[in-house]
């Protein structure tokens, strides 16, 4: 699994800018919106990666189903 990492630059006018790096697909979007968010200002621009184009991982899940009668 490759790593998920979000880096953040704040500039000398206090700007906060962060780049998103092992996330496939639209994921990334979800994940900046979070922050967009938790931050609360504006975004001013948004730069997409190749990343963003690529197919998203299709992570396995297993459920184990028990009933008792």
């Amino acid at each position: 699994m490759e790593i998920q990492e979000v880096q953040f630059i704040i500039d000398t006018e206090g700007r906060v800018s962060f780049e998103v790096s092992g996330v496939k697909g639209r994921r990334c979007l979800d994940i900046t919106r979070d922050l967009e968010l938790d931050l609360g200002g504006e975004v001013l621009s948004r730069e997409e990666t190749s990343e963003m184009y690529e197919e998203e991982a299709q992570e396995k899940l297993r459920r184990r189903i028990t009933t008792q009668e």
